[in-house]
């Protein structure tokens, strides 16, 4: 558990290759990675996965591909998590919803208890997200092992004010599952220190690799300090990324530059 005295966690971040439109074979493999991910030497505290995981980009068969309410991820993940006592962020899922599908992230705690459900709120035309998925309408605030952390999705890190608010409500970890491709490294990179860099807080990404409907995806996982400076950044191959974080420095950055007190947001309006 996260206190004043241990604030200290063990990330595993899975950047794997989604197969577009094959959830069977996308949930063995995530399930391989969560089993390779716990099995170190050094068990993680927390694992997270990528965007989409289970059906990727297939958007014109994703109301059939979709998992219906999340179900058969909640059971995978919130088994996994009790079996090992490890918080999962699952990525985020195709979910099918009503009559419409979401793109959702389901976070586990030690218990197998869910602690977050978020639904993507910034949809990308220029994948025509626009036109087979639904907007979520809440932002992504959670508690992981009594500290304050949120999590975003992808094209949502392109919203400083997303990230603004999740940190003014305490946020100290923002994670961010992807799928950003090729050529935007550079937004990628630039984007993700710069939501570290004025938020002060923690940022991990998860990004996928390979290629699917002819559009590449580079990796590039990485995760982020208070300060700006990258910890660990994976390149563009399969891999698990591992990295120790302190959710304390989060504070101690805060209180050597007060940003959040000298804002005047009477004036931003």
């Amino acid at each position: 558990m996260i206190n004043s005295m241990n604030s200290v966690l063990k990330l595993a971040v899975i950047q794997m290759n989604i197969e577009a439109g094959n959830p069977d074979a996308n949930y063995a493999k995530a399930q391989r990675y969560l089993d390779e991910a716990v099995a170190a030497e050094s068990k993680p505290d927390v694992i997270v996965l990528p965007e989409m995981w289970n059906t990727g980009y297939a958007l014109t068969e994703i109301q059939q591909l979709a998992d219906p309410r999340g179900q058969r991820t909640k059971a995978m993940i919130s088994e996994f998590c009790r079996r090992h006592a490890v918080n999962v962020i699952a990525g985020s899922i195709s979910e099918h919803r009503g009559d419409g599908v979401t793109n959702t992230i389901y976070a586990f705690d030690r218990e197998g208890k869910e602690v977050l459900e978020y639904s993507k709120i910034h949809l990308f035309q220029l994948m025509n997200e626009h036109l087979h998925l639904q907007a979520g309408d809440a932002a992504g605030a959670f508690t992981l092992e009594s500290a304050p952390a949120a999590a975003m999705i992808c094209y949502d890190i392109r919203f400083p004010e997303l990230a603004r608010k999740l940190a003014l409500g305490g946020a100290k970890i923002l994670f961010v599952p992807a799928e950003w491709p090729h050529p935007r490294l550079h937004h990628w990179r630039t984007l993700l220190q710069a939501r570290a860099i004025e938020n002060q807080m923690y940022v991990v990404s998860c990004n996928t690799v390979g290629e699917s409907g002819g559009t590449s995806f580079f990796g590039h996982s990485m995760v982020i300090d208070p300060w700006g400076e990258v910890l660990a950044e994976a390149a563009e191959e399969e891999t698990i990324v591992r990295a120790e974080v302190d959710l304390g420095l989060a504070d101690e950055v805060r209180g050597r530059i007060p940003v959040f007190s000298d804002r005047r947001p009477a004036l931003y309006e």
